[in-house]
């Protein structure tokens, strides 16, 4: 059984999960919070379920005896469902979401592990750490894994879907002096509230020369598809713009260039694949994970990260221009990011899956 919030960074690994372990002949069903599949992966399972849950956030006692009575329900749901589909093992991806599963799955002595996607083990992982059987990560250090849970701890990179595997085999290739210049800008629904509005001004202050060769493919929100569009258009740029793209991996690997957020999904996909990009992590994100994770690419010269406050359409601009100008900078970035890609992940990680089990059986 497999349990994930409702987000891409956490059903998009569990989705890889769940095809390796359908490839070994194992039966998966997913656990998710109320939010469900929102991102139409078709995930792999042969049930879903939900289970109540909740996010601890902001100081109100009222929310915080809410999110505590959701979880509370959310425990007794996953216990009686653990105890009428009995499964092997319960894997986690973090977020509130996995907590009444994984916890319900400690009482009833079933084995367990948990897999942080980013460099930052997150709030809920923390409070399960300590609880689990196995813990695997993403990256080969993790802030607040301490050294006492070392011995179960494993590095395994942070799983991609098959998708990402496949736009994994394009190699990479510069922008030619006088071809095409192929850019990609995305980051979820806060992420596209900023490029758009971020972007176009940027790319309009560059040379003329430089926007007749621009083809961008970036994602805006349904409310502010018009007006990237009407910009664009306005100074000249070839844009296809569009709320969301279901062959995102394909145009990450089509990409010269990426702007986008630094989410552990995002990172994962951009080094299996092997592709340059301006990151641009999600401000006041708990731990800032985002940051943490985009930190790491940019000190192994995979990326360069400019934290919100400090871009600008001049800033942008700038970078952008100087990077197009660069294709060697650029080749580099993509070799880096390339070497950090883990395409095997999914293979270790169900290999610890398949560990657990028969040790389980074993014990």
């Amino acid at each position: 059984m497999l349990a994930a919030g409702g987000t891409g960074g956490h059903l998009f690994p569990a989705q890889a999960l769940a095809e390796e372990l359908a490839g070994r002949g194992c039966s998966v069903d997913l656990v998710t919070d109320m939010r469900g599949d929102r991102y139409g992966t078709d995930f792999p399972a042969r049930n879903l379920y939900r289970v109540p849950a909740a996010t601890f956030s902001g100081r109100s006692l009222f929310k915080a005896v809410h999110t505590a009575l959701m979880l509370g329900r959310g425990l007794m749901v996953a216990h009686q469902l653990l105890g009428k589909i009995k499964p092997k093992a319960v894997i986690g991806f973090g977020g509130y979401p996995t907590f009444p599963p994984l916890m319900a799955a400690t009482v009833r002595g079933i084995p367990t592990a948990l897999h942080e996607q980013n460099a930052v083990l997150g709030r809920a992982n923390r409070i399960l750490a300590k609880r689990v059987s196995r813990i695997a990560t993403s990256f080969e250090s993790t802030r607040f894994l301490g050294e006492e849970l070392t011995a179960k701890t494993r590095f395994t990179g942070n799983p991609v879907r098959s998708a990402v595997i496949d736009a994994a085999t394009r190699p990479y290739s510069a922008p030619g002096k006088h071809g095409e210049i192929a850019l990609l800008v995305f980051g979820g629904s806060q992420g596209a509230r900023f490029f758009s509005e971020a972007v176009p001004p940027s790319l309009a202050l560059l040379p003329e020369d430089i926007r007749a060769r621009l083809r961008v493919v970036q994602q805006a929100r349904e409310e502010d598809l018009d007006g990237v569009v009407a910009t664009y258009r306005e100074i000249g740029i070839s844009a296809e713009v569009s709320p969301f793209f279901r062959d995102l991996p394909q145009q990450m690997a089509s990409a010269h260039l990426v702007i986008a957020r630094s989410g552990a999904s995002t990172t994962a996909e951009l080094t299996a694949i092997g592709r340059p990009s301006i990151l641009v992590p999600l401000p006041h994100a708990l731990d800032n994970d985002q940051l943490q994770n985009a930190i790491r690419l940019a000190e192994s010269g995979a990326a360069w990260c400019i934290e919100q406050k400090n871009v600008s359409p001049q800033r942008l601009r700038r970078e952008i221009e100087t990077l197009l100008a660069d294709s060697g900078s650029l080749t580099a970035a993509a070799t880096a990011a390339k070497s950090l890609g883990r395409p095997d992940a999914v293979v270790r990680l169900a290999d610890l899956v398949e560990e657990l089990i028969l040790g389980a059986g074993n014990s």
